[in-house]
């Protein structure tokens, strides 16, 4: 069975950065997911795709998974710049403003 290791990037609707700096270990489907006849639901019964395992450090996750014998490849994030702009959206609302505030 083989793992991944990778830290999540944030999602499309937040700005914000919470929970990307922690590391996943997540094991890949080793069957493929079944649409259900009757209701149509998507269906799996690979039991080991539900697991989902948090860590602070991609040195703790991959000791974990050789401690465990676990085939696991690393995927190393892309690091962004942080987009932190002068004026920003905060800034339309401060009281020191030279011009008045318009739509």
């Amino acid at each position: 069975m083989r793992a991944r290791i990778y830290r999540p990037s944030r999602t499309a609707t937040q700005s914000g950065t919470a929970r990307t700096s922690d590391w996943v270990l997540e094991f890949s489907p080793e069957t493929a997911r079944a649409i259900d006849p009757l209701m149509g639901w998507t269906s799996s019964d690979d039991m080991n795709s539900q697991v989902r395992l948090n860590f602070d450090t991609c040195d703790a996750a991959e000791a974990y998974a050789r401690a465990k014998g676990l085939d696991f490849v690393v995927l190393k994030p892309k690091d962004r710049r942080p987009n932190i702009r002068p004026g920003g959206y905060s800034d339309n609302f401060a009281t020191n403003r030279r011009t008045v505030w318009t739509h």
